[in-house]
């Protein structure tokens, strides 16, 4: 009888030591409230204002298999913004398994339609900020950054150099910035490589193949085009149509494949220039072959979504696409080999077509878009167009003229006027009329960037200067030569990021100081 009891006891006891148990589990897992503050995608973190009396700030790190709903649907981590109201579950090791987010009275509402991650943010969000410049052309690929506290001037000599990191390897390749890691492409020995350096000191972090072979051409060897970062993943195209997804921290290859190959394209001859496009779930590229003159690739797994051929299948370009959303109508418009084309984004049908702004040669400048109008330009002596975009997906010419034959520095657009180089001469235009404001030809051919009011200009010869951006005049506030000029010309373009100035030279880069 006392062993039963004693049999008794023990199961009592382990009873209540489960209750326990689950009361402490419990207790862990209550839901707090609060108000997102900060969102870490890299840390995969957020920090969040409790709900209570003192309102204080902590800092939630996301179990491994954390369950996450935005406004009633499924999201992940890169979808909330700050502001928004937030539950969060803990477990008992202080892992956040459950977030419930929902917008804030005081925030607007995400848009519901597909966006790109990138390109289609406001000048007011996370992605407009400093130390963010994801792809070609900047967070909007408008090639303009939202810096501010800039110098206005710049002291004899130039801005004070912060880094200088050479060993990258030959290549055209720009940089693309994002969560303090800078990316970039180059060739190493026979390989095309895809690196990643600390973009606070230019140290190494890592460097991928991206499948193709060392990209060698009279002009200039190497890669031409920039990396697109899209949250935790870097997409990267080469100068022989590689196409590589990799991971952002560590350069682990996700998927691969070859563009031209794929789609019955012949390289062109400068080699594949174009930086891809990340537009919600797709991959938007120009393969210019007899299967797709554009495609659309799922960025998560490298399958084909779909296709579109333009009549007579030209060849690719060297430009790169932007995304148009005009009344309803969703387009990727870049320029092809013999014109620059519109197809629709959810299905890849092409929309419009014209030839007055493409050459029979290289169209390089990436395309402009402004309330309702597209904007391109080319070299060769072929000159700008302005395209009004109308109902249905098409557009007419507005006007075509030779006042900027943009060759591959590209163009900014700032307050109604164009800027860029018409071959060897700086130019400003007034959009709607294409009418010259002024022109310059102190620096000479190059490339631009805008921030803070002020245009950067990068003459191929090397010198660096810095002008106002205004329509009144040219009006120059500082030059230099930078450090470590190859023997090639200086086509990679120019980035303002972090404070910084950004130059490639074919195998080294040089960042400048330009922080007040």
């Amino acid at each position: 009888m006392s062993r039963l009891l004693s049999l008794s006891n023990r199961r009592c006891l382990l009873f209540l030591a489960c209750l326990c148990s689950l009361s402490w589990s419990t207790a862990f897992a209550a839901p707090l409230q609060g108000t997102i503050e900060e969102v870490s995608v890299e840390e995969k973190s957020i920090t969040v204002k409790l709900n209570g009396k003192n309102e204080e700030s902590r800092t939630f790190n996301l179990a491994p298999k954390a369950v996450i709903t935005i406004n009633g649907k499924k999201g992940d981590l890169s979808d909330i913004e700050e502001g928004q109201a937030v539950t969060v579950v803990v477990n008992s090791a202080d892992l956040a398994t459950k977030l419930t987010v929902k917008s804030a009275k005081t925030s607007p509402a995400k848009k519901t339609s597909p966006r790109p991650l990138m390109e289609d943010k406001s000048p007011d969000s996370d992605a407009s900020e400093s130390g963010f410049w994801p792809q070609h052309r900047g967070p909007n690929r408008d090639n303009i950054s939202k810096e501010t506290g800039l110098l206005d001037s710049w002291p004899n000599g130039g801005p004070k150099l912060a880094w200088q990191q050479k060993g990258l390897g030959d290549g055209y390749s720009s940089v693309s910035i994002s969560h303090g890691k800078l990316y970039t492409m180059g060739n190493q020995g026979d390989d095309e490589m895809l690196l990643a350096m600390d973009a606070a000191n230019g140290r190494p972090l890592w460097s991928t193949k991206t499948g193709g072979r060392a990209y060698r051409e009279g002009q200039g060897n190497g890669p031409r085009g920039t990396p697109t970062v899209d949250d935790d993943r870097v997409y990267a195209l080469g100068a022989n149509g590689d196409l590589i997804c990799v991971g952002a921290n560590k350069g682990e290859v996700v998927w691969q494949k070859n563009i031209l190959n794929d789609y019955g394209g012949n390289n062109i001859q400068w080699g594949i220039s174009e930086s891809v496009l990340i537009d919600g779930q797709n991959l938007i590229c120009s393969p210019g072959g007899k299967r797709a003159t554009m495609a659309a690739i799922d960025k998560m797994t490298g399958r084909e979504v779909w296709t579109c051929v333009v009549q007579e299948a030209p060849s690719a370009a060297y430009s790169s696409p932007i995304v148009v959303d005009y009344q309803g109508e969703r387009m990727y418009v870049n320029f092809v080999h013999t014109a620059v084309v519109a197809v629709r984004a959810k299905d890849g049908n092409v929309l419009w077509g014209h030839t007055q702004s493409a050459n029979g040669t290289a169209n390089c400048s990436t395309p402009l878009y402004s309330d309702g109008h597209v904007f391109t330009a080319s070299g060769y002596d072929t000159g700008c167009a302005l395209f009004k975009l109308a109902k249905g997906g098409k557009a007419k010419l507005e006007y075509a003229n030779k006042d900027m034959k943009n060759h591959h520095g590209g163009m900014v657009l700032i307050d109604g006027y164009l800027y860029g180089f018409d071959e060897q001469i700086l130019k400003c235009l007034e959009l709607k009329t294409g009418k010259v404001q002024w022109k310059d030809r102190s620096v000479g051919k190059g490339s631009l960037t805008y921030a803070d009011g002020h245009l950067y200009l990068r003459s191929e010869t090397g010198p660096v200067a810095l002008c106002v951006a205004s329509n009144k005049r040219y009006e120059e506030k500082g030059r230099f030569n930078p450090a470590g000029r190859s023997d090639k010309s200086a086509w990679s373009h120019p980035v303002v990021c972090d404070g910084r100035l950004f130059l490639r030279d074919m195998d080294s880069i040089a960042v400048y100081e330009i922080k007040n």
